[in-house]
């Protein structure tokens, strides 16, 4: 349906998020302009220009100098790392946009708070990408749920294999290694789980408690002789599955692209030479990390229905289990894998009832699928009657941060944490 009034889009990042979301934008000309993007990589910003396709386009080093300019857009797509999301996000509010925030909503449960606050006041509407509320995998579950199939939910599991290369690359070698330079892992990669959780049980969290640690990407697991880095010549280089001269060959695409602006065109000696300076080129055990490699949340909503998290580096995907007192639900990746069926439910009476999604984009169900769900709801969303209520925003998406920081706040004291206790502390101390 063409629409009169497109949505003018500005980023303030362009790395891979802000470029998905913007060359999705771009196949909906009637719905998006994408007029502006800030980032110091000028060659990530000449991506966004090209495309938004546009003559007029601006392009800016940085946030501030974008805000600077005052309002441009209707939405700004703000896609930076985790730990400068707020500061934008509150000039933005200040000026009049309208945001697209990149999860999470900021690496502080203070400024979470504070921004949903600032939201309000500002009578401004802040979407959070939360794309699992839009995959075809996690909709399809919510809507057998709302069917009344299961009965009344009991009790909810749900993993996440962030899968071992993925830890290697971005919590071990990458930009969310070091908890206090980034965010604890529960929520740099896993408030999409307890927001999902959250979501499709429909009712919010009241207690907490949370084990995990780091134990495998450690200094005294690194094989005899292995160097500092992979490009010194390890002993078992050959067969070790984090080698990061992989980055030259099969794990070129996506993995080396995220890091390295010439990912696709670089020779094998440049990508070495890169390597032996990066962060990328470490030995997995000879690095600075402290993000735990395992983790595992038990949680009681209101109810009395109960939950567990597990999020591990050693398993890819992610899987879900749906206890109801009319039957079943379970599904994931191995299921798709080995059954051919996304979902599987169980009557407690009655033949199994299978079901296969698709993702909008053709891509991985429950998550990439998501993307394009997120786009394609985006203008729904910010033009909504005033009062309306966002399916991802800030209000129904805050909880779901808390349940990460007290899930947090749990493991490192090894004590139940009363979350609505934990918010109301946290607001007195502001």
């Amino acid at each position: 349906m063409t629409t009169p009034h497109p949505l003018r889009l500005a980023c303030i990042g362009c790395g891979a998020r802000a470029q998905t979301y913007t060359a999705l934008a771009a196949h909906q000309p009637e719905r998006f302009q994408i007029i502006a993007a800030a980032d110091p990589m000028p060659a990530r910003v000449e991506k966004i220009r090209q495309i938004s396709g546009r003559a007029d386009f601006r392009g800016f080093s940085n946030a501030e100098a974008l805000l600077a300019a005052g309002k441009l857009a209707d939405v700004v797509i703000i896609a930076t790392q985790d730990n400068d999301h707020y500061a934008p996000c509150c000039r933005a509010l200040e000026l009049g946009y309208n945001v697209l925030l990149e999860k999470p909503i900021a690496t502080r449960a203070a400024q979470v708070l504070d921004i949903e606050r600032r939201a309000r006041k500002a009578d401004r509407r802040v979407m959070v990408c939360f794309v699992l509320r839009f995959s075809a995998f996690y909709r399809k579950a919510k809507e057998i749920i709302n069917s009344g199939a299961l009965g009344e939910i009991v009790s909810i599991q749900a993993s996440e294999g962030v899968e071992p290369w993925h830890q290697a690359h971005s919590f071990v070698r990458g930009h969310w290694s070091v908890v206090g330079k980034s965010s604890p892992m529960i929520l740099s990669k896993c408030c999409h789980d307890t927001d999902i959780v959250h979501w499709l049980v429909g009712r919010r969290c009241k207690r907490i408690a949370s084990f995990g640690s780091l134990e495998f990407f450690r200094a005294e697991r690194a094989p005899a002789g292995a160097p500092a880095r992979c490009t010194d010549g390890c002993p078992v280089g050959d067969t070790c599955p984090y080698n990061a001269l992989r980055y030259i060959n099969e794990k070129r695409a996506f993995w080396l692209e995220s890091v390295f602006d010439r990912a696709q065109t670089a020779t094998p000696e440049e990508i070495t030479a890169w390597l032996c300076t990066s962060p990328w080129g470490r030995c997995v055990y000879r690095c600075d990390n402290d993000a735990v490699d395992r983790q595992v949340l038990a949680m009681e909503f209101e109810g009395g229905v109960t939950g567990t998290f597990t999020m591990t580096a050693f398993e890819n995907g992610r899987h879900l289990e749906i206890y109801g007192t009319r039957g079943v639900l379970k599904g994931g990746e191995t299921y798709r894998k080995h059954f051919g069926a996304n979902l599987v439910f169980l009557p407690h009476e009655g033949e199994p009832v299978r079901y296969s999604v698709k993702a909008a984009d053709g891509g991985y169900e429950s998550h990439a699928g998501g993307d394009p769900g997120l786009v394609n709801a985006l203008y729904d969303e910010m033009t909504r009657p005033p009062g309306a209520p966002l399916e991802a925003g800030i209000d129904a998406t805050v909880h779901s941060h808390m349940i990460t920081f007290a899930a947090e706040e749990a493991r490192l004291t090894g004590r139940t944490v009363a979350i609505e206790e934990f918010q109301k502390a946290l607001a007195k101390g502001a």
